[in-house]
């Protein structure tokens, strides 16, 4: 995986995902706050997939390189050739490390990822593989990565801390 950057058409595309489900949920979900639940959790976990498997060596990792590459690519496009602008690097952030038992529990919510994506039928698949993406996507940039990593890689070795205790 020997690109390992977000661009700023990454992150342009990463906020249109937001923008359209957020538009999405005020128009079409009347702006019921249970509607944002699985949007809101594929978010979180596509960011903290990015922030912990992005540069590592397996398959979330070539899932996570795979999506963000394609973010960027797509944002190089709508920014260079559909508005006429320029798109540069704008990596700031540097993946968090996990300790054994967060690492338990990004298995574990990878997991009831796939699993809510091939048995909920009543999440839209959609929503959950945007969300996912739009946090991928905005998770390098420096502010979003800032705000979330610490929040994130700590609550997630907290709860994996349950892991190392008691088994």
């Amino acid at each position: 995986m020997p690109y390992t950057a977000i661009s700023l058409g990454g992150i342009a595309v990463g906020f249109a995902i937001i923008v359209a489900f957020g538009i999405r949920w005020w128009f079409k979900e009347g702006r019921t706050w249970v509607a944002l639940i699985p949007f809101v959790f594929a978010f979180l976990y596509g960011m903290l997939a990015a922030l912990s498997a992005y540069n590592s060596v397996s398959a979330l990792g070539a899932v996570t390189w795979l999506a963000i590459w394609a973010g960027n690519l797509a944002g190089f496009a709508g920014l260079v050739w559909g508005v006429g602008g320029t798109d540069r690097n704008v990596t700031r952030a540097v993946p968090i490390v996990l300790e054994s038992g967060g690492y338990v529990v990004l298995f574990l919510l990878t997991v009831v990822f796939v699993c809510l994506l091939l048995w909920a039928k009543r999440i839209p698949k959609g929503k959950l593989l945007a969300g996912a993406l739009a946090g991928a996507l905005l998770a390098l940039s420096g502010t979003i990565a800032g705000i979330a990593a610490i929040p994130l890689g700590s609550a997630v070795n907290a709860a994996g801390s349950f892991f190392t205790a008691y088994v």
